[in-house]
């Protein structure tokens, strides 16, 4: 998602659960369109496929209507490792859980969520990834 770009989504897509994905740690947050809000949700400490199996018990407790991920880039834009990754866990959620998946540019969220002295940066993330693009919405 660019900059500054709008997105317009179906009346019915109201709540979403956002990730900010590591390969040790995702920080989870729930949010909905109502009060462009997200709450922190338990950070995901299980590495690989056993991550899902918790992901998808989380899209049984919250039933969101899409779900978001932060994709991290250089400071220039540019694509790195964990650009890559992100885009593949994004790939994987749409393909697992058959929900849109919306990617947003996550550039400082954990840096934004240090300075804010959140006790678990990776939950604080993404609540500002999903405040980001809640933002975003038209």
């Amino acid at each position: 998602m660019s900059a500054g770009a709008a997105i317009t989504l179906a009346p019915h897509v109201q709540t979403f659960l956002a990730f900010d994905f590591g390969l040790k740690r995702t920080g989870v947050a729930s949010g909905n369109r109502l009060t462009r809000t997200a709450t922190p949700q338990p950070t995901i400490t299980a590495p690989s496929d056993a991550r899902f199996v918790l992901i998808a018990e989380r899209i049984q407790k919250w039933q969101p209507d899409a779900l978001v991920v932060g994709v991290p880039f250089h400071p220039d834009g540019a694509p790195h490792d964990n650009t890559a990754r992100a885009q593949k866990f994004a790939r994987q959620l749409r393909g697992r859980f058959g929900l849109e998946v919306f990617e947003v540019d996550e550039r400082y969220s954990t840096t934004e969520a240090h300075s804010l002295g959140a006790q678990d940066a990776d939950a604080a993330s993404a609540c500002i990834i999903l405040e980001q693009f809640l933002r975003s919405l038209a």
